[in-house]
């Protein structure tokens, strides 16, 4: 056989459509990164807006393709500067383009082979040589026009040839054939017909064998509906039936696909519209569908204005003109609303088939239509001026695509159970009927012959053994064989042509989809669901997602947009390695978007719905039945109050009464919105975005903590500028409500909540949060410490031992709270729960802190009378020479009382009732090792029981240490500290508010509490001194006592005014310390004068409240 003879059988058609279809898509995929590369500023080479090269860029351009250097120095001057980088900064983009023509030539050899071997083309026989023919052609043809919309082409490949000839002396081999292209598809259609005028005979017939497969895919809804599609309980009696079909692949065949192949295929050989009514009939149903087509991702193709644009040049076509202008009117006009009804049904068709299950076919049939319609709305949506925007903006798409996103989960989590099932339809069935055909075929070559043998032999030696050991199956060499056969077979003149035998065909198609349902079911679900291209539509991705979270019905369907982003890699190409990171960065960053949006909107719903608990809480706080009790009192007398007219105020629990089940109230409505919500958060447990993993729970999870931490705070209503505060029952109160809302939200999310309270109330414990901002701790701390202690300091609030609260005392200037209100019992209980054992500590140890700042004030005053005060404590049984001491003294009457606003507080411990602590405490010998003692003390402090000694006082105190001072001279100026009280103790009682209250229990100055302050400064003095704090309390009693017996022999009145309720304090003294007795009291002070005192201000008390 001579050379020039063309061997079918040597042409590999099959392995070149393989390879040039997935080079296309590598091609289209960088032509698309430089056209949008070029689109943006920031990302456009630097040298097409350098404005130095401005004048030799316009230059190259106008005189592209030729090249011209030697008559232009001065234009081209800076390029010469500049050719090093231009080489290197432009190759990519200059190689990009020479790869494009070298693909264009292959592409042109291989449809030039496959018109000389008159291959036979149907799309219902030979499904995988037809489909792979009809990509190349529409790749091809997409990739040229999508070159020619690259405004900067010229620009880029004459600067780079330049920049070649000025460094090697001539231009790149590849320029004069790439300069030429670039010219010759100007107006790449118009060059494309005239190239496919010989592939007339090839490329309409298969075209035509869509006939009855597009049709029949372009229906309305109500067809479809009609015929129940996708629906099996249809005929309950055949749902165990396998779904069959004699076009297996081109049931789930994409329509966007089939339409730009018919759109692109007849207007490269439009001379066929003019002679077959058939092919004008299928031409004009697909114009009529869509009014744009997606060339590649976000770039479209507006189909009437080309192909009129094209048509309106060629003489004869005014029909076919006038078809277009039909075509594009019902487009317009029909097509919204018909895709609305088709988006309308498939919601249902596809929960269906994900509530109650399907067949293989169905479900990636479903998936199919689905994704054509939600791409057909995208395309559109962005890209036409629509007539009616009702039909381009669909606010349940989410709902659609979380439909599909439920059955491509049911695909992979049955993939088991359908490789089970097609192993044993293919060695059951699918070897039996392939083994008849090829059994009856009339005529078989050899190599045909084993090919089909090895098919079913490959069918039969499958068994449901191999599924349940975890084979891996692999049929993709099996796939490519039937991709040769259809080759060999289908040329002109082939010994077994195809085209006679069309049922082997459709078996053989059948089959090769069950293989794929057994080892490709990941490649299928890319294959039909595959919405990768959202990543292109960035901003209608976006807004498609607020407007599922707007409406509450579809915001149980928002984790779909999430899940969106995991298609994303997908639409990835290994010829464009360096657009992953890009894609996957989006992809990462529109996850983590969405899922903080969602979050946010549920930590929001739960927000409100805490508000309103905290004001239904707030309803029953004792304070409110005051008004209630009052009316009910006013009846019993039959009293009238109030105006007439007046509203009855509404009793708590009102609102849940109701008298009409329809009767929706707010919070109803949030409760709803936030299960529904709450729904799409809980739908997964992760997903995987390019290999990160995000969990949408934590994100509601951060939040829920985040607005937690800052409602607490904000629950406090602290004003720093009038220092009001919400009392700590109140707030407990209202963050037991938020509590209780928190710990709903576990019914509708599997989270962690008691995660959330440990870490956000663990924080409210200490002085600042994980974000340094003021806490619940800091807040009370400050407020009680500063606001209201200041005006215990500054007479204005009394600790009344009666009431075992701080009480407001009458005076000019009323106060803007109520101190009982804040210091009661319960209101301390209140407290201690809400800062918890940390945040008392806290409070303590700050309280300490001012404790030992007024001690270190008393400290200087003893050191400047350290002579006078020396001399006291040697004469306390010399009246006469106390005396004269006494005048000597430098110090203002009210410096003892310092300490008594913090001991005040030392007086309202709560005791909790450890027993084991307690009992621990009480058993400790006095013997005990001093360091022992004071971790048993520090032990009872922490549970709350009062000691003997103040551990947190010790501490406080001890970080005063002066180190200029002896511990010998630190020693003794404690010791004459406790004679400096001891002998002003008589200035006490010439204050008027120095009166004792027997109703408190206490003094109105709050004199009462040097009983707790003396007895624990002495103690804490004494064991960092390590003195004997026994020994020094009686050294304190005998000074005081001699000063106080020393005011009885006064006859000053307005000096002995307060006497007895002054001696008082020495017995309050004795029964607060655990070192005194009253035997030793005794000895010192008369008892008589005690009971005396006693009864002279019982006395005192009746005749005044008379």
């Amino acid at each position: 056989m001579s050379k020039g003879v063309l061997q079918p059988s040597q042409q590999k058609l099959a392995e070149k459509l393989t390879i040039l279809n997935d080079r296309g898509i590598g091609m289209l995929t960088r032509i698309y990164n430089i056209k949008k590369a070029c689109g943006d500023p920031k990302a456009k080479p630097s040298y097409l807006i350098d404005k130095n090269l401005e004048s030799a860029v316009k230059f190259i351009v106008r005189k592209f393709p030729a090249v011209e250097t030697r008559n232009n120095n001065q234009q081209l001057a800076q390029l010469q500067k500049e050719k090093s980088e231009i080489l290197k900064n432009l190759a990519l983009y200059y190689f990009t383009f020479v790869d494009v023509m070298e693909f264009k030539d292959h592409v042109c050899e291989l449809l030039n082979t496959i018109d000389a071997c008159q291959v036979f083309f149907d799309i219902t026989v030979n499904f995988d040589l037809t489909k792979n023919y009809l990509d190349l052609v529409v790749t091809y043809t997409t990739l040229m026009i999508l070159l020619s919309r690259i405004e900067e082409r010229k620009a880029i490949i004459g600067l780079y040839n330049y920049a070649h000839e000025m460094t090697h002396g001539a231009s790149d081999r590849e320029y004069p054939r790439l300069g030429n292209m670039i010219v010759d598809y100007e107006n790449p259609l118009k060059k494309m017909t005239e190239e496919f005028v010989p592939h007339g005979k090839v490329t309409p017939p298969s075209l035509q064998s869509f006939d009855m497969v597009y049709p029949r895919r372009n229906l309305s809804a109500d067809q479809w509906r009609n015929a129940q599609l996708l629906s099996l309980i249809s005929a309950p009696s055949t749902m165990l039936n396998p779904a069959q079909s004699d076009t297996m692949p081109c049931e789930y065949l994409s329509l966007d696909a089939m339409e730009k192949w018919i759109v692109f295929g007849f207007i490269l050989c439009h001379s066929v519209l003019n002679s077959d009514p058939a092919a004008l009939s299928l031409w004009k149903l697909s114009l009529q569908s869509s009014s744009c087509l997606c060339l590649f991702r976000d770039e479209v193709f507006h189909i009437h204005k080309a192909a009129e644009d094209l048509f309106v040049n060629i003489r004869g076509y005014n029909k076919r003109i006038n078809d277009i202008r039909e075509c594009k009117e019902a487009a317009l006009s029909h097509a919204g609303s018909l895709h609305r009804e088709r988006r309308k049904f498939l919601r249902s068709a596809l929960k269906e088939l994900a509530t109650v299950g399907g067949s293989a076919l169905f479900v990636f049939m479903a998936l199919s239509f689905a994704r054509d319609e939600i791409i057909w709305l995208l395309r559109h949506a962005d890209n036409i001026q629509k007539k009616s925007t009702d039909d381009f903006i669909d606010k349940h798409v989410a709902e659609l695509i979380f439909y599909m996103e439920e059955l491509r989960a049911h695909v992979r989590k049955y993939g088991p159970v359908m490789q089970r099932y097609y192993v044993q339809y293919l060695s059951g069935f699918d070897a039996v009927v392939l083994n008849e055909l090829v059994q009856n075929l009339s005529v078989c070559p050899e190599d045909e012959s084993i090919i089909m043998s090895s098919f079913v032999n490959t069918m039969t030696s499958l068994s449901v053994k191999q599924v349940e050991d975890g084979d891996v199956f692999d049929f993709r060499g099996m796939r490519l064989d039937w991709f040769r056969l259809q080759a060999y077979t289908s040329v002109s003149k082939a010994s077994l042509g195809l085209a006679d035998h069309k049922e082997l065909g459709k078996m053989m198609n059948t089959i090769i989809f069950h293989t794929k349902m057994v080892d490709s079911l990941v490649e299928m679900l890319v294959e039909t669901s595959d919405l990768s291209i959202f990543c292109f539509y960035s901003r209608a991705f976006e807004k498609m997602f607020q407007q599922c979270l707007e409406l509450p019905s579809q915001s149980r369907y928002s984790i779909s947009f999430p899940l969106l982003c995991t298609h994303f890699m997908s639409c990835t190409h290994e010829l464009c390695p360096e657009e992953r990171h890009h894609i996957g960065d989006r992809s990462l960053s529109l996850c983590n978007m969405f899922l903080d949006e969602m979050a946010k909107q549920a930590r929001n719903l739960i927000t409100d719905i805490c508000t309103e608990q905290c004001t239904l809480s707030d309803q029953l706080l004792p304070k409110h039945c005051a008004k209630t009790i009052s009316q009910a009192v006013n009846k019993k007398s039959k009293k009238q109050t109030g105006k007439k007219g007046e509203p009855e105020r509404e009793k708590p629990g009102v609102e849940s009464m109701r008298k009409n089940r329809l009767l929706v109230t707010n919070l109803d409505k949030l409760h709803t919105a936030l299960s529904e919500l709450c729904f799409s958060i809980n739908y997964v447990p992760n997903m995987v975005v390019w290999e990160h993993t995000f969990t949408p729970r934590e994100y509601l999870t951060s939040h829920l903590e985040i607005r937690f931490t800052k409602s607490i705070v904000g629950m406090t209503m602290y004003n720093q500028t009038t220092q009001e505060i919400a009392k700590p029952s109140e707030l407990l109160t209202s963050v037991r409500a938020y509590m209780t809302v928190l710990q709903s939200i576990e019914n509708y999310v599997q989270i962690d909540i008691t995660r959330v309270f440990n870490n956000v109330l663990l924080q409210q414990t200490q002085h600042l949060d994980s974000h340094g901002e003021p806490t619940i701790t800091s807040l009370y701390t400050n407020w009680y410490l500063e606001t209201l202690l200041r005006q215990v300091s500054n007479g204005h609030i009394a600790y009344f031992p009666a009431m075992k609260a701080f009480v407001n005392l009458p005076t000019e200037n009323e106060l803007t709270f109520n101190a009982e209100e804040y210091s009661d019992i319960s209101e301390m209980r209140s407290l201690s729960e809400l800062l918890g054992p940390y945040g008392m500590k806290f409070l303590s140890e700050s309280l300490m802190w001012h404790i030992s700042s007024q001690v270190a004030e008393l400290k200087k005053l003893v050191v400047e009378n350290v002579e006078v005060l020396t001399q006291m404590r040697t004469s306390f049984d010399k009246p006469d020479q106390m005396a004269a001491l006494f005048k000597k003294l430098t110090c203002e009457p009210h410096v003892v009382t310092f300490p008594v606003w913090a001991a005040s507080v030392l007086s309202c411990h709560i005791p909790f009732l450890v027993s084991s602590v307690e009992d621990f405490k009480d058993h400790i010998p006095r013997e005990t090792d001093m360091k022992v003692a004071m971790n048993v003390y520090e032990l009872s402090s922490a549970a709350g029981l009062p000691c003997e000694i103040d551990p947190a006082l010790v501490v406080a105190l001890s970080s005063q240490k002066a180190e200029n001072i002896s511990p010998e001279e630190e020693y003794k100026i404690a010791c004459l500290l406790m004679v400096f009280v001891a002998v002003s103790l008589p200035t006490l009682a010439s204050n008027v508010m120095s009166q004792y209250s027997p109703a408190i229990e206490g003094h109105c100055n709050n004199i009462h509490c040097l009983a707790k302050a003396i007895n624990q400064i002495a103690a804490a003095l004494f064991t960092i001194h390590k003195g004997s704090i026994e020994d020094r309390l009686k050294e304190f009693l005998a000074l005081a006592s001699s000063s106080l017996l020393k005011i009885g022999q006064e006859t000053d009145k307005v000096t002995t005014r307060n006497r007895e309720s002054v001696y008082l304090l020495l017995d309050m003294i004795v029964q607060e310390s655990p070192f005194l007795t009253m035997d030793l009291l005794e000895s010192c002070f008369p008892y008589v004068l005690l009971r005396n005192a006693y009864h002279a201000v019982y006395k005192q008390s009746v005749s005044s409240s008379a």
